[in-house]
């Protein structure tokens, strides 16, 4: 299994152009079946011998079955692991699998054969309008790592774009002029989004005063590029001051998606403007649109 989790991740790398992030995930969660078949045993559907243990033996891919999976399942159940993350590690060995049913290392998929776990449907969390112009004029000063961070969230809710796009964001894929930047979404597509005004004034500010050379646009205190850890805590930062420590950079994501649909934009448009591969991805948007409606309607309606 090790030498097929190998060709897997060339595979992620080279033909499918997955990101180091989502590279990384997909290994640790392999890993993490790996050693739970090791650890269970489970070699040929049978015990596997004391000295076989001991060496972390681990099964040829053509011996897992069906039940090893639902086996794998169960016990992260037990564990107490959220459903999303259960649908989440699902959805990997399904993908290392077809893989390897591709490659014609195995006759079947073992994992397609389990159905995902059924999820509740959560509501993305997203800042008001208000809330979110608070947020963006926190960072004042004249220090560059100020500007720095006003220009983050200015371009993370003028844009919508995800935290690992922000990250790979270079000083060439904004365009001054024309108001645009362009992204690298997942699967390294390319897209083309707007770009405020206020957003590219709070950009330009930060650049005239960075005073580290390089092609990468935000920056850390040494002069290399920001993590998507370190942005996170940026955000987290400015969160906090609003009151608002449970949410994230995705949180402005939601909240420039929300914002759009409550100020008339059509669900394609703004599927194109995250990237969604499938609308049904940005249809979560229109429950939180309708609920904006009947408010409106409520205060409105002279019935209502």
């Amino acid at each position: 299994m090790d030498r097929a989790i190998e060709r897997f991740s060339r595979y992620l790398s080279i033909e499918r152009n997955a990101s180091p992030h989502t590279t990384r995930n997909y290994l640790s969660d392999l890993a993490a079946f790996r050693d739970y078949l090791v650890n269970a045993g489970k070699v040929s559907g049978m015990e596997a011998s004391e000295s076989s243990t001991k060496k972390q033996v681990a099964p040829d891919p053509v011996q897992v079955n069906a039940l090893m999976v639902r086996g794998y399942l169960a016990a992260l159940h037990k564990k107490g692991v959220g459903k999303a993350t259960v649908a989440r590690k699902l959805a990997v060995l399904r993908s290392f699998f077809q893989y390897l049913l591709r490659e014609g290392k195995i006759a079947v998929n073992p994992a397609k054969q389990l159905a995902t776990p059924r999820q509740e449907k959560v509501l993305p969390h997203f800042l008001t309008a208000d809330q979110a112009t608070r947020l963006v004029l926190l960072p004042e000063g004249e220090g560059w790592l100020v500007q720095r961070d006003r220009a983050i969230l200015e371009t993370f809710y003028s844009c919508g774009i995800r935290n690992a796009e922000l990250v790979s964001l270079q000083k060439a894929d904004i365009d001054f002029e024309a108001g645009m930047a362009k992204v690298f979404g997942k699967g390294r597509k390319e897209r083309l989004v707007p770009i405020g005004q206020k957003a590219v004034d709070a950009i330009r500010s930060y650049l005239n005063v960075c005073p580290h050379p390089g092609q990468i646009l935000f920056m850390n205190h040494r002069g290399g590029g920001l993590t998507g850890r370190s942005i996170s805590r940026i955000v987290k930062k400015y969160m906090l001051r609003i009151d608002k420590p449970s949410l994230s950079p995705h949180s402005l994501r939601h909240s420039f998606a929300t914002h759009l649909l409550e100020g008339g934009a059509d669900l394609r448009s703004v599927q194109e403007l995250l990237g969604h591969a499938s609308l049904s991805t940005t249809q979560r948007y229109t429950h939180l649109q309708m609920d904006h409606l009947m408010h409106v309607y409520d205060k409105t309606h002279p019935r209502g």
